[in-house]
């Protein structure tokens, strides 16, 4: 979704196209689970065989397990981020989840590969997602002037809540690709994320200091060092100190403004569909309309989409 969104935006900008609809759903949990874990498997699969299945988290676990070797990552810090997961996921009216996880909880949960459990997993869900990209001189011609173009300051009945408020504008993106699935001997060399938001940083020009507020996808701990939330290495600790901030049942969002929806591990993963959710998250952060989950006064958001296992990343600013 993060590359059909920029693509939406190049095809605007370049190709004068006056609106495009991104749009994408998917229906898993209704899916039954061999059938599940078959096209899952085949969609990232080992043709030596090494990485058994579910292919996907013993793949993701691969680089868990890697990071851990390489820094000071343990494994209950991975176990903590599906805790923040549920700890977001709870201030959104449409997630999935309906109690906080404990750290407690998800390290007893059912083991799918070596240093993962079935609570760290994103969760199966049905559902879909849609925006529209649009040139804001069509908007103007046919539909009226947001209030923040209009003469008058007063927006065109025409528009819709979203609209009238000014809507956002994407400043930058990249895209990098990288194996389809982690080999057996890992390096940073076959991450695709890092790139792909040094790109984005780039033609946006713009720190990860000016981003007040990230949706990422939950291969958490890599992401979040990719993005530059945290350092290289220093990710785990990045999450224990969210951890340890977000204990309290009323903290304020501002405290941890990633995935304020709760991402794929707490709000739901319709397989093509969750980094659309974190595109409608962040347009809810940016105009003011997330409620409980609001952080402050968000002028500028990133979104982060990952395909495979690492496999293909997009950022969008």
């Amino acid at each position: 979704p993060i590359s059909a969104l920029l693509e939406a935006a190049r095809m605007v900008r370049v190709e004068r196209c006056n609106a495009v609809a991104v749009v994408a759903g998917d229906a898993v949990s209704s899916m039954p689970t061999a059938d599940f874990l078959r096209r899952a498997d085949a969609g990232c699969a080992d043709p030596e065989g090494s990485l058994p299945s579910p292919v996907i988290p013993h793949g993701y676990d691969r680089v868990a397990r890697w990071q851990m070797e390489e820094s000071d990552l343990t494994r209950e810090q991975l176990a903590m981020v599906p805790v923040l997961a549920s700890r977001q996921a709870m201030r959104h009216p449409l997630s999935l989840t309906e109690a906080p996880l404990s750290l407690d909880e998800v390290l007893a949960s059912r083991p799918v590969a070596p240093a993962t459990n079935l609570l760290e997993c994103a969760r199966r869900a049905d559902g879909g997602a849609a925006f529209i990209v649009a040139d804001s001189n069509f908007i103007d011609a046919t539909l009226g002037h947001d209030a923040l173009s209009s003469p008058s300051g007063v927006a065109s009945p025409q528009l819709g809540p979203f609209a009238a408020r000014g809507g956002v504008v994407v400043l930058g993106g990249g895209e990098a690709s990288g194996p389809l699935y982690p080999p057996p001997r890992i390096s940073d060399e076959v991450f695709s994320c890092e790139h792909a938001a040094g790109s984005a940083y780039s033609e946006a020009q713009l720190l990860p200091s000016d981003i007040d507020w990230f949706g990422l996808y939950d291969c958490y701990v890599r992401a979040l060092e990719a993005v530059g939330l945290a350092r290289k290495g220093e990710g785990g600790r990045w999450v224990e100190r969210a951890h340890a901030a977000t204990q309290a049942e009323g903290y304020e969002p501002s405290v941890l403004p990633v995935n304020t929806h709760g991402g794929l591990l707490g709000f739901g993963a319709p397989w093509e569909v969750p980094a659309m959710y974190n595109v409608i998250e962040a347009c809810d952060q940016l105009l003011g309309t997330a409620g409980q989950r609001q952080v402050g006064d968000v002028r500028r958001a990133l979104v982060y989409g990952n395909g495979g296992i690492f496999s293909h990343s997009a950022v969008a600013i």
